[in-house]
């Protein structure tokens, strides 16, 4: 079966168009027949994997044919038992809050925005939450000729008409809205929904494409374009709007045109999305993707690398063109800063103009609450309020809001002063700046605690772009319902509901394009945002191969779906990271008290955890351990062992280990393993950290790993009677049994100081012995010996090789366990031990010899 799906896999790549659509999905059919016929489980495992791919290059290449769509969904559905697939991962997030967005497919037909004659206005059903602030002053969901009083006006045509103008001289506001965002991103947005660009004819139906505005809807029906989950989406909202029993605003308002209507609409579409008008806020990062579908950048300002020039060379050009939507966010504000300078804590402020003349580089910064503190020039350094709050020759007009720039909630602020005072920039980049792009759904069930340190169980693509250049690769999570309950459950500040939610990250590496165990050596390395989307932009290569990895801390659910959307000026080969091996085996384990051994200069050391490794050929292998705690620096040693449990840790016998201990995971890699048997032993730094962990050992060949017992497992323990060595001593213990006995000897130590009995440590300089011997004096046989018959340090659990007692030949000659002690007489090293045996052992006393 595979080779039958190799074959249909290697003619997909040979051929082209509706044959290599054929040929790819024949080639995922015979994948998934192969992993359900696979006996083990490691086979079942690859063919599903390569099932995957073969379902994602399908829906590659329908996304280039016409006509197709239902062949590759009949296929997809066969496989959706293993992975949710693309499709249903875009259908899975049509579904939010109780509503359905449906994935945009077409413009809305303009006969859905007329009233015919007998017919009721279009009414939304959406239960549209609010705050406990917005209900008290809510009246009710009322129509615009109610809420704006159209029968009391004097020109009703005149205020009909002002509801959908578009004017340079807007000054969008909030008022006791929680969704600062929304407007910053809004009032920032101004100039691309409605200037040159008009993105917002593409978004907001009914439009007036002749006159270049929003057409009012008869029937009461608006439909939005929006951009969440993975595509466009059909946002339908009608045309009420919360009414205030008292003078407070309850949706974005514009001051020079109260009338205008469609920022409102807009808003409650975007408000729909996410959960209600006591949403809790977001960012104007996300918020201008779903609004506008612009790729969002977050820049952190505070960062002691943030290379400002750079920064302003990007946007100034960009901004000018219309390329980019600018806004900023603050974090935490001093008193004196919400004093002095009219600064809030945790809120988005939209970025109107730019500017570099004599007085240096300035940005026209708003702040879109009604009722913030004034803005003033007030401890904005280097600034006076001739230079500072002068306007433009150029750009935004001045003859009908001539007062509006200076009013309290506008403010020229110098570049540098940003930089101080802000902690971030939000960018929203026009897609149109790039001729490719490529969206790739994905579902993450988020790994248990004890893979979370590595990278094994993330998300994980290859990217190879035929040109040199740049890519960007923007990562967006998809919203889910549980998500707003979380946020709702922190309503204290916007930080503290979207940290709730966690945090993910985007690493490329250049790993050939395979997959990776752990980080480091990462050729971008993002920061970990609390926000839904997060990018990457890259500098690649021509045709290298590069390995992209999701990342995540503290996401609170435990699972999510995601789409990835690479942006280049070629197109780009993208598919899943491949395995560097074919064979996986995992381990399960635990640092208990009894076996959390510590590092090798422990004496403890031996009683870490370890299993026996079999291979019966040559092989690379990397072996990955894991702890449950990110806190915990782990470890790993390969020792030649032959299966029984290693005692010495010996140059000569260390095959491999993962170098220095390492936080939270540690992977020991090895070129190529001859066959044989090996023991792994586990350990932490510290002796006495306990925990859980996980170990996979990866392989090109089958391999057998298993536990291998602690000492004394399943045997009888004798308790060997303290002994004092003050020096150079020998003393020898007599052993008997009743019958043929296999055993061992254990010794450990610790130091007693001759006067008071004080404990103190061992002197370095004490080494020790231990022996079993047949007969004394010239008759005497050793039959076991400690260290290779080398003297060691007591600090360590010293172990003698497991040995026969035999009944017969100790009437004959006898039988004693004989230590030997060279070194420091400071003081007296107290030793016990353990006879570790498959029968009862009888010992007598210890004797000086």
């Amino acid at each position: 079966m595979e080779r039958r799906a190799q074959a249909a896999e290697s003619r997909a790549a040979e051929a082209a168009g509706k044959d290599a659509l054929e040929n790819a999905i024949k080639a995922a059919e015979l994948y998934m027949r192969a992993a359900e016929e696979a006996h083990g489980k490691t086979d079942a495992t690859r063919f599903r994997r390569k099932c995957q791919e073969m379902i994602v290059y399908a829906e590659r290449l329908k996304a280039t044919l016409a006509g197709t769509a239902d062949v590759v969904e009949q296929a997809i559905t066969r496989s959706s038992s293993v992975v949710p697939t693309s499709t249903s991962i875009l259908q899975l997030g049509s579904r939010l809050h109780g509503n359905e967005f449906p994935i945009w497919k077409e413009e809305p037909e303009l006969g859905e925005f007329e009233l015919l004659p007998g017919q009721d206005l279009f009414t939304d059903d959406t239960n549209f939450s609010l705050s406990a602030n917005q209900a008290e002053n809510f009246a009710a969901w009322v129509r615009p000729d109610k809420l704006f009083k159209l029968s009391e006006q004097n020109d009703r045509t005149a205020c009909v008409d002002a509801m959908m103008q578009v004017s340079d001289h807007s000054n969008l506001t909030q008022d006791i809205t929680t969704d600062c965002s929304v407007v910053a991103s809004l009032s920032a947005a101004f100039k691309v929904l409605t200037g040159k660009n008009a993105v917002l004819s593409s978004i907001l139906h009914p439009y007036d494409v002749a006159n270049g505005r929003p057409r009012l809807s008869f029937s009461g029906k608006y439909v939005m374009k929006l951009n969440f989950n993975g595509c466009a989406r059909k946002v339908v909202v009608d045309d009420r709007l919360p009414s205030s029993r008292t003078d407070r605003a309850l949706f974005v308002v514009d001051r020079q045109n109260p009338y205008l209507l469609w920022p409102a609409l807009l808003e409650k579409a975007y408000l729909k999305v996410r959960g209600g008008y006591d949403f809790p806020g977001s960012n104007s990062g996300t918020d201008l993707w779903v609004l506008i579908g612009w790729i969002p950048e977050q820049l952190f300002l505070q960062r002691e690398d943030i290379d400002l020039d750079d920064i302003w060379e990007r946007i100034q050009a960009a901004h000018k063109s219309g390329n980019v939507v600018i806004t900023l966010g603050t974090g935490r504000v001093s008193a004196e800063e919400e004093e002095v300078m009219g600064l809030i804590g945790e809120h988005d402020y939209a970025v109107e103009n730019l500017d570099t003349s004599d007085l240096g580089r300035r940005l026209l910064i708003k702040n879109p609450w009604c009722n913030a503190p004034s803005m003033t020039i007030l401890g904005w350094s280097g600034s006076t309020s001739s230079n500072l709050n002068r306007p433009l020759n150029t750009g935004l007009s001045t003859a009908g809001n001539a007062n509006d720039f200076n009013s309290a909630s506008r403010l020229w602020v110098a570049f540098e002063d940003v930089a101080q005072h802000f902690e971030f920039m939000y960018l929203n980049w026009s897609p149109a700046l790039f001729p490719c792009r490529q969206d790739h759904h994905f579902h993450w069930e988020l790994p248990p605690k004890l893979y979370i340190a590595s990278l094994t169980r993330n998300p994980q693509f290859s990217v190879i772009s035929p040109s040199a250049g740049i890519i960007w690769v923007l990562l967006s999570r998809h919203f889910v319902d549980a998500e707003l309950d979380i946020a709702r459950e922190k309503r204290d500040s916007m930080t503290a509901a979207t940290r709730q939610l966690g945090f993910m990250s985007i690493s490329v590496f250049e790993n050939g394009g395979n997959k990776l165990q752990t980080c480091g050596g990462e050729v971008y390395r993002g920061p970990y945002v609390d926000s839904h989307q997060t990018l990457a932009r890259l500098v690649t290569r021509r045709g290298q191969p590069y390995t992209i990895v999701v990342d995540q801390h503290e996401l609170p659910l435990p699972r999510y779906n995601f789409t990835m959307s690479l942006f280049s000026y070629s197109p780009l080969d993208v598919r899943e990271a491949s395995e560097g091996m074919s064979h996986f085996t995992e381990q399960i384990g635990s640092w208990t008290r009894r076996t959390a051994g510590g590092n090798s200069s422990c004496g403890t050391f031996f009683q870490n955890p370890q299993y026996s490794l079999s291979l019966k050929s040559s092989s690379p292998v990397s072996i990955l351990l894991c702890a449950d705690a990110n806190d915990v620096h782990v470890h790993v040693d390969i020792i030649w062992g032959q299966g029984r449990r290693a005692t010495a840790l010996r140059v000569k016998d260390l095959v491999a280990s993962s170098g220095e201990y390492r936080r939270g995971c540690a992977v020991a890699n090895i070129t190529m393993l001859d066959p044989g048997v090996y023991i792994v032993v586990c350990s932490t730094f510290e002796a006495g950290q306990l925990g859980h962990f996980s170990m996979r050992v990866a392989s090109i060949v089958p391999t057998t790993v298993t536990p291998v017992p602690a000492d004394g497992a399943g045997r009888l323990l004798t308790k060997i009677p303290h002994i004092y060595l003050p020096g150079d001593e020998r003393f020898r213990m007599p052993v008997s049994v009743s019958w043929l006995t296999k055993a061992s000897v254990l010794l450990h130590s610790s130091v007693l100081s001759q006067p008071g009995g004080k404990m103190q440590p061992p002197s370095s300089s004490q080494v020790v012995r231990v022996s079993v011997v047949h007969g004394w004096g010239p008759e005497q046989v050793t039959i076991a010996v400690s260290g290779e018959n080398e003297f060691q340090d007591p600090t360590n659990t010293i172990y003698t090789p497991q040995f026969d007692i035999e009944p017969d030949r100790i009437q004959r000659g006898g039988l004693w366990i004989l230590i030997e002690s060279m070194g420091s007489h400071s003081a007296a090293l107290a030793i016990d031990g353990e006879i570790l045996s498959d029968s009862p052992v009888q010992i007598g006393d210890w004797e000086s010899v």
